[in-house]
């Protein structure tokens, strides 16, 4: 990621240190600077799919990282719940082991008391025991009643350590369930235990990436933040040579009108030249005319010349200005109107399309246009093909001061244009942050013309 941000930095650094020829022209130059500022708006454009991208996947894993947490906090409850059931089971055994312990302590007392019994017995006769009782001459009732008591001890001696085998083996068998159970617990402890683990050690590395997203997302922002930088510089640029342009335009417009103006005054003054002359011959052919005649052919030939010369001449010249004057002024209104509408209609169209993008370049009144681009579609909608550049629009149709400006008529300043709709205000493609809109004053800034086509 690092060299990738070095070489976008490489990239910005090349593209904004672009540096114009000082023998290009002007139109050399604005290409070249329109051509850098395409370069980098690609390379913006790239940084924000970049950005999306990662933004994207950054979305993803915090997802995943929330369900990891989820899955985390269960596992540790369940692992909190498996160590108290633990330690419950713990204090059963534990308490079994007691039990366990008192009974084997009964087990030794009832034994000695046992063994003491049977040695009683025993020691009291025996097997002979019942032969004893005879002889002694006892009567049968103290016999029976003798032998009863002994049977009844030897069934309780048994009863009591049948009873201690089966507490020893309920114990027991208690015992080994809940050291059984216990295992268990700690088996899923242990499970649990490595789950979240597990869980743990892939929300770090979750986070890791994260944060190696999170990262890279702040580079690229700060990358596009120095395209917008760059564009802002080249944009800037492109309208300072798009001014000098229009300028130089103007100047040269105004050079040629002035060369113009003086051809006209030169063919002026050699027609007038011209004329004087022939009146002047005409004159000297007269006064010759009239020395070769007779008396009478002389009274009556100056009255016909003069009438003549004073018909012919003023009618001669006249004429041939008047109808070159009338003839370049028709000229003029045909060649910059090729269609029809009224400047109320054309006013009505464009405000149509306020609130539409302004796109430098562009010509289209829905998806986005410039200034001049605005226009020319506007007037192509009526037919009238004007083009698309603020300083040639500066020469179509006829020219009136901005007092006498009507609407649909186009108002230009120097690298902008715009149509008068009326009471001091504008309909034009303005910019890049409010795109097509109406601006109230349409004097805002210098007016170098206003152009009436219609």
């Amino acid at each position: 990621m690092r060299k990738k941000f070095l070489a976008l930095s490489l990239a910005v650094i090349v593209s904004a240190a672009q540096v114009m020829t000082v023998s290009a022209s002007k139109q050399e130059q604005l290409q070249q600077q329109q051509a850098a500022q395409a370069e980098t708006s690609a390379q913006l454009d790239n940084a924000k799919a970049e950005i999306d991208d990662l933004e994207t996947k950054k979305n993803q894993i915090t997802g995943e990282i929330d369900d990891l947490d989820a899955q985390l906090v269960v596992t540790m409850a369940s692992v909190e719940n498996l160590k108290n059931e633990i330690a419950e089971k713990q204090t059963e055994i534990e308490d079994t082991q007691k039990k366990l312990s008192d009974a084997q302590a009964e087990e030794d007392e009832q034994y000695e008391q046992m063994k003491k019994r049977i040695k009683f017995l025993y020691e009291s006769g025996g097997d002979n025991g019942w032969a004893a009782l005879i002889l002694e001459g006892k009567d049968l009732s103290s016999i029976l009643n003798q032998a009863e008591y002994t049977q009844k001890l030897y069934k309780y001696d048994r009863e009591c350590l049948q009873e201690y085998m089966d507490l020893v083996q309920q114990v027991t068998d208690y015992s080994n369930q809940l050291a059984d159970e216990k295992a268990d617990l700690e088996a899923s402890e242990a499970e649990q235990e490595a789950q979240q683990q597990s869980l743990e050690e892939m929300l770090e590395q979750k986070k890791a990436v994260s944060d190696d997203y999170e990262n890279q997302i702040a580079d690229l922002n700060d990358m596009a933040a120095q395209y917008n930088a760059v564009l802002a510089e080249q944009n800037a640029k492109i309208q300072q040579i798009q001014e000098e342009i229009a300028a130089e335009e103007a100047a040269k417009a105004a050079e040629e009108a002035r060369k113009a103006e003086e051809a006209r005054q030169a063919a002026e003054a050699a027609e007038a030249a011209r004329q004087a002359e022939a009146a002047r011959q005409a004159e000297a052919e007269a006064a010759a005319s009239s020395a070769a005649n007779n008396t009478t052919t002389a009274d009556n030939t100056p009255s016909s010349t003069g009438s003549s010369t004073t018909t012919t001449t003023p009618s001669n010249g006249g004429s041939s200005y008047d109808d070159s004057s009338s003839s370049d002024t028709s000229s003029s209104d045909d060649s910059s109107s090729t269609g029809s509408a009224t400047g109320s209609a054309i006013v009505s169209y464009a405000t149509q399309f306020i609130g539409n993008p302004y796109v430098w370049g562009g010509t289209s009144l829905t998806n986005g246009a410039d200034c001049s681009g605005f226009i020319m579609s506007v007037y192509a909608h009526f037919g009238y093909s004007l083009p698309h550049s603020s300083s040639a629009l500066r020469s179509v149709g006829r020219g009136v001061s901005y007092a006498e400006a009507q609407p649909g008529d186009i108002i230009c300043y120097s690298g902008h244009v715009a149509i008068y709709i009326g009471g001091g205000a504008i309909v034009h493609a303005s910019n890049e942050r409010d795109g097509i809109k109406i601006s109230s004053n349409a004097a805002y800034t210098t007016i170098l013309a206003v152009r009436r086509v219609v």
